[in-house]
């Protein structure tokens, strides 16, 4: 095509793929064989691949046992949340032996994102990439690397994973930690009968390469490095921004980021030729909250003439998993690119203020004979309404759309019941540590600038960061900081010039994240704290956008094959 030859942008092309659901066997730590869940019998499973502004439509056939939802994590999906998937939120999930067409429509994005199952407790297993190239006749605003590595940090369980999520449900306890941390579904070196399958990249000397780093762990954030190397992070979230060096990351579940890496440690035949890629849990949570701390790794190798595998790779130390200065100072380093050819567009006015406190909080048992604190369950919640996907087994967005009473409210409250000292544990708070589950939505008028304070709060033993993502959207994240938020003198310190674009952040444990965006996409949008089990708990809400009025700005209508409930 003679638009192509010429550096001129072509038409934006349509791919189609296929996704089968089905078992497959998984051996991991010393013959720990198990039938897992899989996309096309692996795991991770495929990465799809497409330039800014095409359309895929993936066929999702489930020939598994159970049924399952497919998201695809920080696409925008334009005015078409049927496509989006989280269960009983925007479809009814796709039955075994049934299947369902969804359209991806990458508009804005542009980087790396990724999609996962979106039902129970399947992402585990059902998790793979999306890598979104510039449109043909532009570039990356930084050189071109030699070649490009994904890395998908997550977790194994040696158990059945639908045995973890119904074991937790069933006794209101905590979820069972997972037995290793994995990069490419891998342990590494350091974990029982690994070595042989550890990850390996391969680099030359004084080569540039692009690092896609994926967190799809269900409860682990993470710190990241490559041994003996510095990186430049050029994206968060599928949206770039200024290059920012640093020895190593820190990455929440359900973020992603776009990293380029220099081979420049192979200066001569004595130098070492293999080094460790490392992540190692960060945890600023109490004993209460415990995570699963084993260390993952893979090699990243230089081309020599020699064989390396005999050579032991050079391992380098991340800061302690609870340093929680270090993981502040790198994320405060994040700045969105906002220069002419990629400006952040930041509404200065706000329309819409709401201030959510995220809560880990109990629930009343029978008898007093659940897991959680003094035989309560544990339950979450944002504003003291933990959610509730409807009990009629209708999804929001069918409710919505079809205008069916009965099956969602919307009193979604902007600000919590009660404002007391939510970084510390007081006896003030107490009464808000029981909470009813509920299915509660907020409705936005189309256009409208939203600016949400999310306060952490310490209600019951066991706070964390919170990583929250917002579906249907990508935001500016303005401003973030520790303790109770101060209405008169934190907004002082807001950056409103370029901050990062993202679709997931980290809300600090017992401290406050700003985050600011438009609601410009009518529809049914999920938003939730993506570790799993505060998910599970209730840790969640639903927008609703209105439409404007115009057709651009209104919902499509729900396509001929949707899942039927």
């Amino acid at each position: 095509m003679l638009c192509c030859l010429f550096s001129i942008p072509c038409e934006a092309k349509i791919h189609h793929r296929t996704f089968v659901i089905q078992e497959a066997s998984y051996t991991r730590l010393c013959n720990n064989t198990k039938s897992i869940l899989t996309v096309n019998g692996s795991y991770p499973g495929p990465t799809i691949s497409a330039r800014k502004g095409d359309t895929v439509y993936v066929k999702v056939i489930n020939r598994g046992n159970k049924n399952i939802t497919i998201h695809w994590h920080g696409v925008i999906q334009p005015r078409d949340p049927w496509s989006d998937g989280p269960e009983y939120i925007t479809q009814c999930p796709i039955q075994p032996g049934a299947n369902y067409t969804q359209r991806i429509q990458l508009t804005v994005e542009e980087g790396t994102l990724w999609w996962h199952a979106h039902s129970e407790f399947d992402r585990a297993t059902v998790h793979g990439a999306i890598h979104i190239y510039p449109k043909l006749g532009t570039t990356f605003p930084f050189r071109k690397p030699h070649k490009e590595f994904t890395l998908i940090l997550g977790e194994w369980w040696n158990r059945n994973i639908t045995d973890v999520y119904q074991n937790a449900l069933d006794n209101g306890g905590q979820f069972d930690l997972s037995d290793a941390n994995t990069i490419n579904g891998q342990p590494g070196d350091f974990m029982p009968c690994s070595s042989n399958e550890t990850f390996k990249v391969q680099v030359e000397q004084g080569r540039t390469y692009l690092l896609r780093v994926i967190n799809a762990a269900m409860e682990n954030s993470f710190l990241f490095k490559v041994s003996g190397h510095n990186v430049t992070v050029v994206g968060t979230d599928a949206s770039y921004t200024k290059p920012y060096v640093n020895e190593f990351i820190m990455i929440t579940p359900g973020q992603t980021m776009d990293l380029l890496l220099r081979a420049n440690q192979l200066q001569n035949s004595s130098s070492p030729s293999r080094y460790y890629i490392i992540t190692d849990l960060y945890f600023d949570g109490s004993r209460n909250a415990t995570r699963n701390n084993k260390t993952a790794v893979a090699i990243l190798e230089y081309k020599t003439n020699h064989s390396a595998p005999s050579i032991s790779p050079v391992f380098t130390s991340l800061p302690k998993s609870d340093d929680t200065n270090a993981s502040d100072v790198f994320t405060r380093g994040l700045r969105s690119l906002a220069n002419s050819d990629d400006p952040a567009v930041l509404t200065q006015t706000v329309d819409v203020k709401m201030y959510i406190t995220l809560s880990t909080n109990e629930q009343l048992c029978p008898n007093s004979s659940c897991a959680g604190p003094n035989g309560t369950r544990f339950a979450a919640s944002m504003n003291n309404a933990s959610f509730l996907a409807p009990a009629t087994k209708t999804d929001v967005l069918d409710a919505y759309y079809n205008s069916i009473d009965g099956v969602y409210t919307t009193d979604f409250p902007d600000q919590p019941p009660l404002f007391f000292d939510f970084a510390n544990a007081t006896d003030q708070g107490l009464n808000l540590k029981l909470v009813d589950k509920s299915t509660k939505v907020k409705v936005l008028e189309y256009n409208s600038t939203v600016e949400i304070v999310f306060q952490g709060t310490n209600l019951v033993d066991g706070q964390v960061t919170h990583p929250i993502h917002l579906h249907g959207h990508s935001f500016y994240l303005i401003g973030r900081g520790t303790g109770n938020f101060d209405n008169t003198t934190d907004p002082l310190s807001y950056n409103l010039v370029d901050p990062p674009f993202v679709n997931t952040l980290g809300v600090p444990k017992n401290g406050w994240a700003t985050i600011r965006f438009r609601a410009a996409n009518p529809g049914v949008w999920f938003m939730h704290c993506h570790y799993e089990q505060h998910i599970i708990w209730g840790m969640d809400v639903v927008f609703i956008t209105k439409n404007g009025n115009s057709t651009e700005a209104t919902m499509l209508p729900p396509p001929a094959d949707k899942p039927p409930c």
